[in-house]
Protein backbone atom coordinates (compact mmCIF):
# COMPACT_ATOMS: atom_id res chain seq x y z
CA UNK A 1 0.00 0.00 0.00
CA UNK A 2 2.81 2.47 0.83
CA UNK A 3 4.11 2.02 -2.17
CA UNK A 4 1.14 2.37 -4.30
CA UNK A 5 1.06 5.58 -1.95
CA UNK A 6 5.01 6.77 -3.19
CA UNK A 7 4.11 6.46 -6.85
CA UNK A 8 1.24 8.72 -6.40
CA UNK A 9 3.09 11.06 -4.66
CA UNK A 10 6.39 10.95 -7.23
CA UNK A 11 3.68 11.48 -9.86
CA UNK A 12 1.76 14.29 -8.23
CA UNK A 13 5.30 15.97 -7.78
CA UNK A 14 6.88 14.88 -11.37
CA UNK A 15 3.14 16.75 -13.19
CA UNK A 16 3.20 19.71 -11.52
CA UNK A 17 6.82 20.39 -12.08
CA UNK A 18 6.31 19.44 -15.42
CA UNK A 19 2.86 21.46 -15.84
CA UNK A 20 4.65 25.31 -14.06
CA UNK A 21 8.47 24.83 -15.42
CA UNK A 22 7.55 23.26 -18.59
CA UNK A 23 4.00 23.08 -20.23
CA UNK A 24 2.63 26.28 -18.75
CA UNK A 25 5.23 28.15 -21.11
CA UNK A 26 4.20 26.45 -24.24
CA UNK A 27 1.45 28.82 -25.87
CA UNK A 28 0.93 28.18 -29.60
CA UNK A 29 -0.49 30.94 -31.45
CA UNK A 30 -2.78 31.83 -28.79
CA UNK A 31 -4.58 28.54 -29.30
CA UNK A 32 -2.77 25.82 -27.85
CA UNK A 33 -2.06 25.29 -23.80
CA UNK A 34 -1.36 21.54 -22.83
CA UNK A 35 -2.54 20.92 -19.12
CA UNK A 36 -0.86 17.40 -18.53
CA UNK A 37 -1.11 17.75 -14.55
CA UNK A 38 -4.37 17.00 -15.14
CA UNK A 39 -3.22 12.61 -15.86
CA UNK A 40 -2.90 12.31 -12.02
CA UNK A 41 -6.75 12.64 -11.67
CA UNK A 42 -7.21 10.27 -14.64
CA UNK A 43 -4.91 7.56 -13.47
CA UNK A 44 -6.33 7.15 -9.74
CA UNK A 45 -7.51 3.66 -9.72
CA UNK A 46 -11.71 3.07 -10.00
CA UNK A 47 -11.78 2.49 -6.48
CA UNK A 48 -10.84 5.41 -5.34
CA UNK A 49 -13.74 7.19 -2.81
CA UNK A 50 -15.21 10.06 -3.82
CA UNK A 51 -14.07 12.58 -1.46
CA UNK A 52 -10.47 12.03 -1.75
CA UNK A 53 -10.80 12.40 -5.43
CA UNK A 54 -12.83 15.97 -4.80
CA UNK A 55 -9.68 16.81 -1.95
CA UNK A 56 -7.19 15.34 -4.08
CA UNK A 57 -8.48 17.77 -7.52
CA UNK A 58 -8.70 20.34 -5.68
CA UNK A 59 -5.45 19.95 -4.40
CA UNK A 60 -3.48 19.42 -7.26
CA UNK A 61 -5.00 22.77 -8.77
CA UNK A 62 -4.62 24.58 -6.03
CA UNK A 63 -0.43 23.71 -6.74
CA UNK A 64 -1.12 24.63 -10.06
CA UNK A 65 -3.06 28.08 -9.42
CA UNK A 66 0.01 28.35 -6.67
CA UNK A 67 2.91 28.27 -9.01
CA UNK A 68 1.17 29.85 -11.74
CA UNK A 69 -0.48 32.91 -10.14
CA UNK A 70 -4.21 31.87 -11.23
CA UNK A 71 -6.33 32.46 -8.46
CA UNK A 72 -8.77 29.52 -8.32
CA UNK A 73 -9.03 28.72 -11.84
CA UNK A 74 -6.90 25.45 -11.83
CA UNK A 75 -8.39 24.40 -8.51
CA UNK A 76 -11.79 24.57 -9.54
CA UNK A 77 -11.47 22.99 -12.98
CA UNK A 78 -9.47 19.95 -11.44
CA UNK A 79 -12.40 19.48 -8.62
CA UNK A 80 -14.81 19.47 -11.54
CA UNK A 81 -13.05 16.63 -13.25
CA UNK A 82 -13.02 14.72 -10.19
CA UNK A 83 -16.90 15.33 -9.14
CA UNK A 84 -17.41 14.19 -12.83
CA UNK A 85 -14.95 11.10 -13.25
CA UNK A 86 -16.99 8.39 -11.77
CA UNK A 87 -19.79 9.26 -13.65
CA UNK A 88 -18.53 9.16 -17.01
CA UNK A 89 -16.38 6.03 -15.74
CA UNK A 90 -19.75 4.37 -15.15
CA UNK A 91 -20.72 5.50 -18.37
CA UNK A 92 -18.42 4.38 -20.65
CA UNK A 93 -17.48 1.11 -18.64
CA UNK A 94 -19.22 -2.51 -18.02
CA UNK A 95 -19.53 -4.15 -14.85
CA UNK A 96 -16.25 -6.46 -15.70
CA UNK A 97 -13.95 -3.12 -16.04
CA UNK A 98 -15.48 -1.41 -12.59
CA UNK A 99 -14.33 -4.82 -10.82
CA UNK A 100 -10.99 -4.94 -12.20
CA UNK A 101 -8.31 -3.69 -9.86
CA UNK A 102 -6.44 -1.99 -11.69
CA UNK A 103 -6.23 1.36 -12.28
CA UNK A 104 -7.60 3.09 -15.63
CA UNK A 105 -4.36 2.58 -18.09
CA UNK A 106 -4.08 2.35 -21.75
CA UNK A 107 -2.20 -0.85 -21.09
CA UNK A 108 -4.69 -2.91 -19.10
CA UNK A 109 -7.91 -1.26 -20.28
CA UNK A 110 -7.15 -0.82 -24.52
CA UNK A 111 -6.70 2.03 -26.61
CA UNK A 112 -10.36 2.47 -27.38
CA UNK A 113 -11.58 2.44 -23.57
CA UNK A 114 -8.68 4.72 -22.61
CA UNK A 115 -9.01 7.17 -25.61
CA UNK A 116 -13.05 7.27 -25.10
CA UNK A 117 -12.34 7.97 -21.38
CA UNK A 118 -9.10 10.60 -21.86
CA UNK A 119 -11.30 12.35 -24.06
CA UNK A 120 -14.18 13.03 -22.58
CA UNK A 121 -12.67 14.04 -19.04
CA UNK A 122 -10.15 16.21 -20.66
CA UNK A 123 -12.46 18.15 -22.97
CA UNK A 124 -14.63 18.63 -19.73
CA UNK A 125 -11.96 20.15 -17.83
CA UNK A 126 -10.60 22.32 -20.62
CA UNK A 127 -13.77 23.88 -21.65
CA UNK A 128 -14.71 24.44 -17.76
CA UNK A 129 -11.21 25.82 -17.47
CA UNK A 130 -10.94 28.49 -20.45
CA UNK A 131 -14.97 29.66 -19.83
CA UNK A 132 -13.95 30.17 -16.41
CA UNK A 133 -11.01 32.05 -17.29
CA UNK A 134 -12.61 34.46 -19.81
CA UNK A 135 -15.97 34.52 -17.16
CA UNK A 136 -17.63 36.40 -20.39
CA UNK A 137 -19.26 34.66 -23.61
CA UNK A 138 -17.63 37.45 -25.75
CA UNK A 139 -15.37 35.89 -27.91
CA UNK A 140 -17.41 32.30 -27.45
CA UNK A 141 -16.13 30.98 -30.54
CA UNK A 142 -12.24 31.55 -29.99
CA UNK A 143 -12.50 30.14 -26.29
CA UNK A 144 -14.54 26.96 -27.60
CA UNK A 145 -11.87 26.60 -30.71
CA UNK A 146 -8.85 27.35 -27.82
CA UNK A 147 -10.60 24.38 -25.80
CA UNK A 148 -10.49 22.07 -28.51
CA UNK A 149 -7.69 22.73 -29.60
CA UNK A 150 -5.56 22.42 -25.97
CA UNK A 151 -7.91 19.62 -25.53
CA UNK A 152 -6.55 17.47 -28.63
CA UNK A 153 -2.95 18.69 -27.49
CA UNK A 154 -3.35 17.67 -23.76
CA UNK A 155 -4.61 14.24 -25.53
CA UNK A 156 -1.97 13.27 -27.45
CA UNK A 157 0.67 14.21 -24.58
CA UNK A 158 -1.83 12.02 -21.96
CA UNK A 159 -1.73 8.42 -25.03
CA UNK A 160 2.17 9.54 -25.68
CA UNK A 161 3.00 9.11 -21.65
CA UNK A 162 0.96 6.22 -21.37
CA UNK A 163 3.37 4.41 -24.61
CA UNK A 164 6.45 5.45 -22.71
CA UNK A 165 6.22 4.99 -18.89
CA UNK A 166 3.22 2.06 -18.72
CA UNK A 167 4.89 -0.82 -21.26
CA UNK A 168 2.29 -3.61 -20.05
Amino acid sequence: MSKAIGKYVIMWVVLVLLQVLLLNHIQISGYINPYLYILFILLLPFDTPKYLLLILGFLLGLNVDIFSNTPGIHASATTFLAFIRPAVIRLISSRDVLELNTPPRLGSLGFHWFFKYSLILVLAHHFFLFYVEVFTLKGFIFTFFRSVLSSAFTLVLIIISQYLIYKE
